[in-house]
């Protein structure tokens, strides 16, 4: 006799736009690998539609639009009737989580963190300080070397934190991109390591050859300008970083390439300097696999980064920070050079360009690490495996997570009653704006 099919309810923060930000990227691959084994899947958002939403539909994946504080979730939810809720971020789960446990209380709740938000508003807010209290723009290596416990002290005051961390526990298991952040979680948040699911980025593996160091020019930067990282790394390669790989090569081309280019960000283009600001690439493989060097300065951030994972599949050598490498490498050669400062970044990246020996080995370190650590095939199956061991054995977890049990009856309750009262307002104002039309 066949065993039922698995049913799975995404709740996503927005609809995935995979060619706009690494963290739908990770979306879908979630995605596949659950299509992988034929499981029932539907997304739900109450995000509005973006303009490069990916066509779910056509993937085979029912696509639903739901709203917050309303109670017709609660209807969709128990008609659908889901084995798996996976939440995409944790406001997410703020906001439908009791929801869920009320109305399918039997369903293995999963949060999908893309990164650590907590951790990188911390370290925005570090840099912030750190560019207050001085104006040197190059050296910034005392904001790439912080103890875990240094980071804690950053984070733990903080709102996001609690509130993010206090979901981590609510669900039943956490999916994390990044090593360095379940270290964080487990040695200084002190959550149970059972809870967490080390799931990172599963990219498809190219099966075409690299083009060669001779058919390729320019460097290049890519990511999305509405994530904070992204738009400071530009304003740092604008002011500090490009100057100095132009004194040393005065005929380079940067093209920055980022969906939702905002207004201040096309105002940086500058051909006379060598600065193109290129708006959204159609095909980020394509424009990465011509250029010759993947410039990504970040001065702050969490999780790990998909720019970087493209630039070793398209066999682009990349420089970056210790931040931008953060927990990708497990120890491996990196493919490109890491650099703490302006000068540093700059002078490994005017090297990588002209030296075609260096820039070759860089390219095959690329490959070694993604077949090292960012492989489908090893990585899609621990996922499904550790999703049916947490439904063979959800009584028994939930037993032994007495934190989450106890955030679970204080923070939904009080969830509950503020959406409850926002969808009975709602109805009011409704009804008013109704009757004085009539």
């Amino acid at each position: 006799m066949s065993q039922p099919t698995t049913k799975v309810l995404v709740i996503g923060y927005v609809w995935p736009e995979p060619r706009s930000s690494a963290a739908s990227g990770h979306v879908m691959q979630i995605l596949e690998t659950f299509l992988q084994q034929g499981w029932d899947i539907t997304f739900s958002s109450p995000a509005g539609v973006g303009e490069h939403k990916a066509d779910l539909a056509a993937l085979g994946v029912r696509e639903c639009a739901i709203e917050l504080n309303n109670s017709s979730f609660d209807t969709f939810i128990r008609e659908l009737a889901p084995d798996i809720v996976l939440f995409d971020q944790f406001m997410m789960e703020e906001q439908f989580g009791w929801r869920v446990e009320k109305h399918c209380p039997d369903a293995l709740r999963v949060l999908e963190t893309s990164d650590l938000q907590s951790l990188r508003h911390a370290r925005h807010q570090r840099l912030k300080d750190r560019l207050k209290a001085s104006a040197d723009e190059n050296d910034f290596s005392d904001l790439f070397a912080p103890a875990l416990r240094e980071e804690f002290e950053l984070m733990a005051s903080t709102d996001l934190a609690k509130r993010e961390i206090a979901a981590l526990y609510r669900c039943d298991l956490n999916l994390m991109i990044s090593p360095v952040e379940i270290e964080l979680l487990v040695e200084q948040f002190k959550l149970p390591r059972d809870l967490l699911h080390l799931c990172p980025l599963m990219p498809a593996l190219p099966t075409a050859v690299h083009r060669p160091f001779e058919d390729r020019a320019h460097f290049l930067s890519i990511g999305n300008f509405r994530h904070a990282p992204n738009w400071d790394a530009v304003l740092w390669m604008k002011t500090a970083v490009w100057p100095l790989i132009r004194q040393q090569l005065p005929g380079a081309q940067l093209h920055l390439y980022g969906a939702y280019t905002p207004p201040k960000a096309t105002a940086l283009h500058n051909p006379a300097q060598g600065f193109h600001v290129m708006n959204w690439a159609e095909d980020a493989l394509q424009v990465m696999s011509a250029a010759r060097i993947c410039l990504a300065p970040l001065r702050f951030g969490a999780g790990i980064k998909g720019k970087l994972i493209d630039a070793m599949l398209c066999g682009t050598p990349n420089v970056t920070t210790p931040i931008g490498a953060e927990g990708m490498s497990d120890g491996l050669p990196w493919p490109g050079v890491i650099g703490e400062s302006a000068e540093a970044i700059a002078a490994a990246a005017v090297a990588l360009y002209q030296d075609k020996a260096l820039w070759t080995e860089a390219q095959n370190r690329g490959d070694r690490l993604l077949a090292a650590q960012y492989l489908q095939s090893v990585h899609g199956p621990a996922l499904i495996q550790r999703l049916q061991a947490c439904l063979r054995d959800l009584a028994e977890r939930r037993r032994d997570n007495f934190t989450g049990a106890m955030l679970r009856h204080h923070a939904h309750k009080s969830t509950q009653y503020m959406a409850q009262w926002i969808e009975a307002k709602n109805r009011i104002v409704g009804s008013d704006v109704s009757e004085s039309r009539g």
